[in-house]
């Protein structure tokens, strides 16, 4: 089970040595990935039952820009988006802006995405809220044909390429694409078309919604048991105890990947638990 670390993006700051410094020392900590989250602009919250509120001043780097950054600062910890809402973005740009970072970090990037919550976001960027779900579903068809292909013809509602490509395709071939959501259509989405499961769910519906993407893979014709699944640990108030009883259950659902967040110094501690790092 490969463990990462959540990149602080909205409490870090604007200073790149901070920046710089994080990541590096996540690298030598042993960890396996970086994943970050993102907002394009703040946004007014979304006023709904249970749905966690955000400051629409609070800031958030830009992923890709970020990525792009830390590919020139690491050699080898995985970076991953967990999530961008693309439907927010134009499909062939994004895929454009993902292969990129492909390129520049030597083939460590994994792309999360999501629908997002938040029509304020949405109306910013000059995209439809409504459709985003299904448009999500064609953009990850356009970008892993981007990726591969070095010519692409693709007609679709809303996508329309002809004989077009990236010029430069990315390292990997195509590079991973996971979904974050825990909604029944959602979960039908991961198992007709995504690489892997990002979910913070820990909770006794952890295995009715596994079946669900297992059964929507295998009605698809895709292998259940190779969509990867990525679970969310909390250090901050954790004893060593906790925190290796919460590894473990993870592990023991099937748990492929782990992000767990929380300051270096936790972080470190839970490296040296783990006998990772120098």
């Amino acid at each position: 089970m490969q463990i990462g670390l959540h990149f602080p993006s909205s409490t870090i700051g604007p200073d790149p040595v901070a920046i710089r410094d994080f990541a590096q020392t996540a690298e030598g900590l042993g960890y396996d990935h970086l994943a970050t989250f993102e907002h394009v602009v703040a946004a007014p919250p979304v006023n709904e039952p249970g749905h966690p509120q955000h400051q629409a001043d609070t800031p958030y780097h830009e992923a890709f820009v970020l990525f792009g950054f830390l590919a020139a600062c690491t050699s080898r910890i995985g970076l991953s988006t967990s999530i961008v809402v693309l439907p927010q973005r134009q499909a062939a740009l994004a895929a454009k802006q993902v292969a990129e970072v492909d390129i520049l970090s030597g083939g460590r990037m994994r792309l999360g995405v999501g629908i997002g919550r938040v029509p304020g976001e949405y109306q910013a960027m000059g995209q439809a809220f409504g459709d985003r779900g299904r448009r999500l579903e064609e953009q990850i068809q356009v970008m892993r044909a981007l990726w591969t292909q070095e010519h692409v013809h693709i007609h679709g509602k809303w996508h329309d390429l002809h004989e077009v490509g990236l010029a430069m395709l990315p390292v990997q071939q195509p590079i991973p694409i996971w979904i974050g959501g825990s909604s029944d259509r959602v979960l039908d989405r991961i198992g007709r078309l995504g690489d892997g499961w990002i979910t913070s769910s820990n909770t006794d519906r952890l295995t009715e919604q596994l079946s669900t993407i297992r059964a929507a893979a295998a009605a698809a014709g895709r292998d259940p048991n190779a969509i990867g699944i990525e679970g969310r640990i909390g250090l901050a108030g954790r004893s060593p105890k906790q925190r290796t009883k919460d590894l473990r259950w993870w592990e023991e659902q099937g748990a492929t990947h782990v992000t767990v967040s929380g300051s270096l110094a936790e972080a470190g501690e839970l490296a040296k638990e783990l006998g990772r790092g120098g």
